[in-house]
């Protein structure tokens, strides 16, 4: 590839890779604006190429999918592309399942677009249809039935599925997960104000689920094996702060709460904790992670760790495939969320598309809804030896920590006001230098008010 002088450019927000000389107006992936890039140190650019009437198919169809299409779209307004979903429903704002299940979003809304935009696009969606199989010397993916697709490029955005932990009794009758539109009509079908739910795990998606429940005036308890809520996501601090709330939702909190087993006669009455404990229930949720759907990846021979592996262009070990979403790994890290679900769809379609472009990864950031206490958390947020310096409040009712290493903002938890997310993922992505600010004294209201002003 050839050497251009140009400069290259990353984005804050999305991690997009712009080559020029200035950074570009607009982000094309994320919408922020020039002064949301950083200059870095890239030499190589690839070349352009004219995808002309190639085709491209993409298996799978959240969020991470959709965007695939439609940046294939528009960049090769030529190029044939095909859709392919699993799932019968049209394709939805995953995003909002606990919405939905709290009674907030109505289902009519879910679909991220009408069938007649993707008619409109000539965008092929295939409803209802699984890959099985992908045979990479015929560059087509074998379809549930025997059919087959032939590709020119093959975009992978399968996603990932709930992790269902080896608990006895997890087969019974009302015990859950949260993964798609199905599964909450089955948990609305059945929970009735009064219900004893228990949700089993109390991560992000185990208290957005429980808070949904609570709205429907179900009888919520959440079990969390750790010493405290949301080990990944907070620290001890703000993890009280959020349980404190989680009260005043008349939603219990049980930590140091593993399940050895679930209990019932054909349909579930109770989950038992190792300690002995019996906690009563009507409905389980299991909300205890997720695992990515990259098996058709690895079977055919592609490396795959937390997720399959792809470069900054999210090619996999296959230069003609690419991996979004949940069920890609780039540079170690797995996203497992929406924004970089949709910016690495929209990157991977751009490159499908024969319009080279990289992405640069993000700090790993984290979004809580439904509880009425917003939180976000990004970046580092437990100090792990003595470089870390973290600085707090309780501002507003809610607790902002800031984490800095070497004088360098690295993490950030806020909960409840978010009005400095964008800022603030901004500066942990610059890895900001705030030595000159950080004195002995320094409050975090002063952080609060540097930040805003960036």
């Amino acid at each position: 590839m050839p050497i251009h002088p140009e400069k290259t450019w990353r984005c804050s927000i999305c991690g997009y890779l712009h080559y020029g000389a200035t950074a570009p107006e607009t982000c094309p992936i994320c919408d922020a604006k020039a002064e949301d890039f950083k200059e870095i140190e890239a030499a190589v650019r690839p070349e352009r190429y004219d995808a002309g009437r190639e085709r491209v198919v993409i298996v799978g169809a959240g969020i991470a999918g959709v965007s695939a299409a439609e940046a294939v779209r528009e960049h090769a307004p030529d190029a044939e592309v095909v859709l392919i979903s699993k799932e019968a429903e049209l394709p939805y704002h995953r995003l909002n399942l606990t919405r939905l299940l709290a009674g907030e979003f109505p289902e009519k809304n879910m679909p991220l677009h009408t069938k007649e935009w993707y008619l409109d696009r000539n965008i092929k969606l295939r409803l209802g249809v699984s890959a099985t199989r992908l045979m990479l010397s015929e560059k087509a993916v074998e379809l549930e039935g025997g059919d087959s697709v032939q590709f020119d490029k093959l975009i992978i955005a399968t996603g990932s599925h709930p992790f269902m932990p080896p608990i006895p009794g997890h087969a019974l009758k009302q015990v859950f997960t949260v993964r798609t539109v199905d599964d909450v009509r089955e948990i609305l079908a059945v929970v009735q104000p009064g219900t004893r739910v228990v949700c089993i795990g109390g991560g992000i998606l185990g208290l957005e689920t429980a808070g949904a429940l609570a709205k429907q005036q179900a009888k919520v308890t959440v079990l969390e094996a750790f010493e405290y809520l949301m080990p990944i996501q907070l620290n001890a601090e703000g993890s009280r702060v959020l349980e404190q709330h989680l009260a005043t939702l008349d939603i219990e909190v049980v930590t140091h709460a593993k399940a050895d087993c679930i209990i019932g006669n054909g349909h579930v009455t109770g989950v038992h904790l190792q300690r002995g404990q019996l906690m009563p229930a009507e409905v389980v949720v299991i909300t205890a992670g997720d695992r990515a759907n990259a098996e058709l990846l690895e079977r055919a021979g592609m490396p795959v760790n937390k997720g399959v592996l792809v470069d900054n262009f999210l090619r996999t070990s296959h230069p003609d495939i690419y991996a979004v979403g949940d069920v890609a790994e780039h540079d170690g890290v797995r996203y497992g969320s929406w924004a970089p679900a949709m910016y690495t769809g929209k990157i991977a379609g751009m490159n499908a598309a024969g319009v080279p472009t990289e992405f640069g990864g993000i700090p790993r950031s984290h979004l809580l809804k439904v509880l009425g206490k917003p939180m976000l958390s990004i970046g580092t947020i437990t100090p792990t030896d003595g470089s870390y310096r973290m600085i707090e409040d309780h501002a507003d009712k809610g607790y902002r920590m800031f984490m800095f290493r070497d004088g360098r903002f690295v993490g950030c938890l806020l909960i409840g006001k978010l009005k400095l997310m964008k800022p603030v993922r901004k500066a942990i992505q610059a890895r900001l230098d705030m030595k000159d600010l950080l004195t002995a004294d320094i409050t975090a209201e002063t952080i609060a008010e540097h930040l805003s002003a960036l």
